[in-house]
């Protein structure tokens, strides 16, 4: 089975690197708590947008591709163990 390509999210993750590494400068400046909280809230909707890109391209192509076959059960499961970790 073949992977679906993710490197549309490069630009993305790129960001949120610079976005980390500007969190760790605020920090190392002794910044403003809530500025570091706002960074950090930012990031985290970043990483949830490539997180949903990425899951949505593996629904539409490696569960597509197991569909009518016995890996179905197997995709199903992953998707279930990520929800699971996700709480």
């Amino acid at each position: 089975m073949s992977h679906p390509d993710h490197s549309d999210n490069l630009t993305a993750l790129r960001r949120i690197e610079g976005q980390v590494r500007g969190i760790h400068q605020m920090i190392e400046n002794k910044r403003y708590c809530m500025d570091i909280v706002n960074q950090i809230k930012a990031i985290k909707s970043s990483l949830t947008r490539v997180e949903t890109k990425v899951l949505e391209k593996h629904l539409r192509s490696c569960v597509t591709q197991a569909l009518n076959k016995k890996e179905m059960e197997e995709k199903i499961s992953e998707l279930v163990k990520v929800f699971k970790q996700i709480k």
